[in-house]
């Protein structure tokens, strides 16, 4: 199982980026994940601190991809629905390129609608949104002569490169149409939560690989597993007996450089990690 490391692109000290991200490499992390708000609202009741500092995803991943060579970096998740596609897939194929292949392309539906009202998405068609998104990009990237005729995204007579050579897509969520969005369009499927909540994604996948057909170009579908809270190694060992291929640990602050590489050191061995950067 491999291990991974998520949301440090929300540290309070930027400088620290590329020395947490050498280290993680180091030791050993097999990938590393940024995760993704545009916006965040506030006043009474809102359910995030619109304080905290989010880089950018893809801009942070730039950068850790300059100062690393093998470790994975991956979105965990892009809000795509949000996001023009066309654009997304030239961002995606182009760090795809400037790393040498190592990036995966995280994507969700989103669930925060003032967040998507305040940057002018709908948020009731997300799912299609997010489906047909996904299926257009794939035109762009894989496509001899791209092209693509939707309810939300037209074009044809158009061409994109570089394209992708290592790209992975990799979807999140917990819904009936996430784990068909994962079947049908993911590489991987990206979950967060305790064993049982990994369980029931589980059971929910499998109930969606009766109802749609799981490309052959797709392969095994990989499953990461990101726990909320800290975990033990008997926590560590009930996610590997469910057959989760990747572990990506969350740290609980992120105000202090020197406790995150402590943090690193003192998990690097938790899930076997291997340093090739890919799941086995």
């Amino acid at each position: 199982m491999e291990l991974g490391v998520q949301g440090l692109n929300s540290i309070t000290r930027f400088d620290a980026t590329s020395r947490l991200a050498r280290l993680a490499e180091d030791l050993g992390y097999g990938s590393w994940w940024a995760h993704d708000h545009v916006v965040l609202p506030t006043g009474e009741g809102a359910q995030l601190d619109a304080r905290t500092p989010i880089v950018d995803p893809l801009v942070h991943l730039a950068h850790v991809a300059a100062v690393t060579s093998r470790i994975a970096l991956g979105t965990a998740v892009i809000i795509l629905p949000q996001r023009n596609p066309l654009v997304l897939a030239k961002q995606a194929a182009s760090l795809d390129a400037l790393s040498g292949g190592r990036f995966v392309l995280g994507v969700g539906a989103g669930w925060l609608a003032a967040e998507m009202t305040a940057v002018g998405a709908t948020f009731t068609d997300r799912g299609s949104r997010t489906d047909e998104y996904l299926d257009a990009m794939a035109s762009l990237w894989d496509a001899p002569a791209p092209e693509f005729h939707g309810r939300h995204v037209d074009f044809a007579g158009v061409d994109a490169h570089p394209r992708p050579t290592g790209l992975r897509v990799v979807v999140g969520g917990r819904s009936a149409g996430a784990y068909r969005r994962a079947v049908s369009r993911g590489h991987g499927f990206y979950g967060n939560g305790t064993p049982d909540d990994i369980a029931g994604d589980l059971a929910g996948l499998r109930r969606a690989a009766g109802e749609v057909e799981r490309p052959g170009r797709l392969g095994e579908l990989e499953i990461t597993a990101m726990p909320l809270e800290p975990v033990d190694a008997g926590a560590v060992d009930r996610y590997r007996q469910l057959g989760v291929h990747r572990l990506v640990l969350r740290p609980q602050a992120f105000d202090d450089p020197d406790g995150l590489a402590r943090y690193l050191e003192r998990n690097a061995t938790l899930a076997d990690a291997t340093p090739a950067g890919r799941v086995r």
